[in-house]
């Protein structure tokens, strides 16, 4: 399974971004689908996660209220639609996609990841 994001730029805090990550050579709608971000200097954390058919969705708290995932099966996409960025949301953005039956918070049960997309946020 290939993962391609896309949609990162470089904004202005307030602004907004969204991102999305196409899949191929997979059965799209059987993974869980999650977006995590890596700051300069800091740990890969999960952002969002969907489950397989978009049901259940997942936040982190920092950006409860201000992210959005969402999935369309018969695209094979996965999109963040983000928006009041901060600058504390500036890092590599990455799509992966777990084979786990419910909705994963841990890295580790990742199987594909995508090659990331930089979103910068500037005060």
């Amino acid at each position: 399974v290939q993962l391609q994001a896309s949609g990162g730029g470089s904004v202005q805090a307030g602004g907004s971004l969204s991102l999305s990550c196409v899949a191929s050579g997979g059965a799209f709608s059987s993974f869980v689908m999650g977006w995590f971000r890596q700051a300069p200097g800091k740990d890969r954390e999960i952002v969002a996660a969907i489950s397989r058919l978009g049901g259940s969705t997942w936040y982190t708290d920092s950006v409860k209220g201000r992210f959005t995932i969402s999935r369309d099966n018969a695209k094979n996409t996965v999109y963040l639609q983000m928006i009041s960025l901060k600058p504390e949301d500036t890092a590599v953005y990455y799509c992966a996609g777990s084979k786990g039956r419910t909705v994963q918070v841990n890295e580790e049960l990742y199987d594909y990841w995508g090659q990331g997309t930089l979103v910068t946020v500037s005060s």
